[in-house]
């Protein structure tokens, strides 16, 4: 199987100002499409040139899995992201946050923290444990909650590209404006197929 790059949901404008178009130019249409790219050359020929990309996350290591699940990364953040989102989870969801973190504003805290203080570059997580207790973690470079057995929901890139031309060095800046695109409804719905 090979992997396409598919197209963003919105314009590569639509999310400024939090995302520059120039962001989004570089980060998806260079940073994104060289790690399909990789992906594709990686797998090609081998058992797993037939699995999904999910799959290829799971069972990989090495170069194959940074590319693999870099690549996943970046599609599930990117399309947890809306020029027009919802603003606050709803429902279970909202439930299980205020359950598991106390209050809504108490979990983004939380989560802003794992994404500021995480030394060098990956990526902030909101996953639900086998045991559906929800978890903040911290991954390096191309680390996944896939690995150990527990279902992302939201993710943050806290590699510099993802921030550095619109922030500079402003993680925590780039991390608060970020709320703003984030979509709840996206997350809403990843978190009802865990029911």
């Amino acid at each position: 199987m090979k992997f396409e790059l598919p197209a963003l949901p919105y314009a590569t404008d639509a999310l400024e100002p939090v995302m520059s178009a120039r962001t989004i130019e570089f980060h998806w249409g260079k940073h994104e499409a060289a790690y399909f790219n990789n992906l594709n050359g990686l797998i090609e020929g081998t058992p797993l040139a037939d699995c999904t990309l999910e799959e290829i996350v799971r069972r990989s290591d090495g170069v194959l899995y940074n590319n693999a699940a870099q690549a996943w990364n970046h599609l599930f953040f990117f399309f947890q992201l809306s020029p027009k989102p919802k603003k606050k989870p709803t429902g279970p969801l909202a439930e299980a946050i205020d359950r598991d973190f106390g209050s809504f504003e108490a979990f983004k805290e939380v989560f802003a923290k794992a994404g500021a203080t995480l030394f060098g570059s990956g990526w902030a997580w909101l996953s639900v444990e086998p045991s559906g207790k929800l978890t903040i973690s911290q991954g390096s470079n191309a680390e996944n909650p896939l690995r150990s057995g527990a279902v992302p929901l939201l993710t943050a890139d806290v590699w510099e590209h993802a921030y550095y031309l619109d922030y500079q060095n402003r993680r925590p800046d780039y991390l608060s404006d970020l709320w703003k695109l984030v979509d709840w409804e996206v997350i809403e719905g990843r978190y009802e197929d865990t029911l």
